[in-house]
């Protein structure tokens, strides 16, 4: 659901768009009728054309949805001749490229849409004295021009990083003295580094609260340098396929010890920083250690990220909340699963490995001793579980309310011990199981109005022990019934099978 939200606690809501552009559904027609109802009315309002000063009371301008509804095939087909017509005439620009009509009557609409985008963007920012978000794919010179009218501006999510060179930091640093938090989705060129490091630099000082890279970009280390201009402001800070060049100056961060919610993520997962450039691994470490505010640490494709956080989670001074770690060895993160269980505070963990074996005992008497878990979601890690592991994790964390596990092997046994989770709204399990109809019926009728709406998901049943479809259906229609929850239920491929006849590619 998309919306534009106005002064105080009025909203404009955009219906989610549900299903398929253009499918005749009546709901969807409604749903896109109110969705092009709204533009156009902030868009006239833009142009004092509404009884209603609308603009002058927006606070977030979204023009990713806007991009969402010029490019949806349904306002296209149905409404964009109509969209644009009167005082929107102006606002329509088109391709140079004709298309062939598909009808004698009506030309369908081709759009550029970045150029109409930022034409619609030039009128609206005219009139938002008290604008504060602004999202969009917007152009270096659009920001240039609408930065100056935004003098309450706090936040912006972008397409490309590169509209952020050519003076867009020193703008807002002369403009927007509240700008605090700034995603983009990309930049990838040769000058990205500099360029964006420059940004920062001319940013008012330690201003940056949140930055978020969101996808791919040539960051580097005059990037990581030049963000210590914010290392007592910057509390979020995430970098998504950091490049594997530009993973050994990661330690040059080590000034930015404000952070309370750190996720980085490699391209590769190639960079062995501990036994490859020890040196920097250590300052990394180090780094970490003087972050005392940190609560959440994601690290995906971080090949020594088990080793990294390992003595993080001894330190008696921090305290953690969530934690995700992805992609590592298995088999190697003995340490960091036996040192989980010193930060009590945890109520999130996360847990894929790359399938290898590790001590499953080990890991599960951990992970029993984090009392105050919520969610808990283990991948390939857990695929030797057996029926007591998971019977020992539902006896040792009752506050669990979402849990994604795997295993093989799993039998009704651990029914009788996930009754004792009252709190369980969400239960995953990604393990080879052979259960009953009777099993899963018992557990279902022990459920209490902690496990409203329950989401009871079974992925890998053994097809000998296959649930039959009217047994399926019975198993459905109980959990509706108790706790108004929805079962889902697939087979297992057999992994014996070969995917196909040998006799085949000969």
């Amino acid at each position: 659901m998309h919306n534009v939200k106005l002064g105080g606690s009025d909203e404009v809501e955009v219906a989610a768009r549900q299903g398929k552009p253009g499918d005749g559904n009546a709901q969807q027609i409604q749903a896109v009728s109110r969705w092009v109802h709204l533009w156009r009315t902030i868009i006239l309002s833009s142009l004092n054309k509404t009884t209603y000063p609308y603009c002058r009371y927006i606070r977030v301008l979204d023009l990713r949805d806007l991009k969402d509804l010029l490019e949806d095939e349904k306002f296209r087909a149905d409404y964009g001749n109509d969209f644009f017509s009167g005082e929107l005439s102006q606002f329509r620009k088109e391709m140079d490229t004709p298309v062939k009509a598909k009808s004698k009557t009506r030309r369908p609409l081709r759009l550029n849409t970045i150029a109409t985008l930022e034409a619609i963007g030039e009128a609206i920012t005219q009139q938002t004295p008290v604008l504060e978000e602004l999202h969009g794919e917007i152009t270096s010179a659009a920001l240039l021009r609408w930065i100056p009218r935004l003098p309450k501006l706090q936040q912006m999510t972008l397409w490309n990083g590169a509209a952020l060179a050519n003076g867009v930091g020193n703008t807002l640093h002369i403009h927007c003295p509240n700008f605090k938090i700034l995603r983009f989705y990309t930049w990838s060129a040769p000058d990205t580094d500099p360029l964006f490091a420059a940004f920062l630099q001319d940013l008012r000082p330690q201003s940056l609260e949140n930055l978020e890279i969101i996808s791919h970009s040539d960051i580097g280390a005059e990037t990581f340098l030049a963000l210590n201009c914010h290392s007592k402001s910057l509390l979020e800070l995430k970098l998504d396929n950091i490049k594997p060049e530009a993973m050994p100056s990661l330690s040059m961060l080590k000034l930015c010890t404000a952070l309370n919610s750190l996720s980085l993520a490699e391209t590769t997962g190639s960079t062995d920083l501990e036994h490859t450039q020890n040196d920097i691994f250590l300052e990394v470490i180090g780094w970490l250690r003087d972050c005392n505010n940190l609560q959440t640490i994601t690290l995906h494709k971080f090949l020594s990220g088990p080793a990294v956080l390992t003595p993080i989670l001894l330190e008696s001074n921090i305290h953690l909340v969530r934690l995700e770690v992805t992609d590592y060895a298995a088999s190697k993160a003995n340490d960091f699963h036996q040192a989980l269980a010193h930060q009590q505070s945890l109520r999130s963990i996360v847990l894929k490995t790359d399938g290898e074996v590790c001590d499953i005992n080990a890991l599960v008497s951990s992970l029993c001793k984090i009392v105050n878990l919520v969610d808990l979601r283990l991948s390939n890690v857990s695929d030797f579980f057996r029926d007591e592991h998971i019977c020992l994790l539902a006896s040792n964390l009752p506050e669990l309310e979402s849990l994604w596990i795997s295993g093989w092997g799993i039998t009704d046994q651990i029914w009788s011990y996930l009754k004792l989770l009252h709190s369980l709204r969400r239960l995953d399990i990604n393990a080879w199981s052979s259960f009953t109809a009777d099993g899963i019926l018992e557990y279902i009728s022990g459920l209490g109005e902690g496990n409203w709406g329950l989401y009871l998901a079974v992925m890998m049943a053994d097809p000998e022990s296959a649930l039959s479809e009217e047994e399926q259906y019975i198993v459905q229609e109980a959990l509706t019934t108790k706790v108004e929850g929805r079962f889902d239920y697939t087979l297992a491929r057999d992994p014996d099978a070969d995917e196909y006849n040998e006799s085949d590619s000969e």
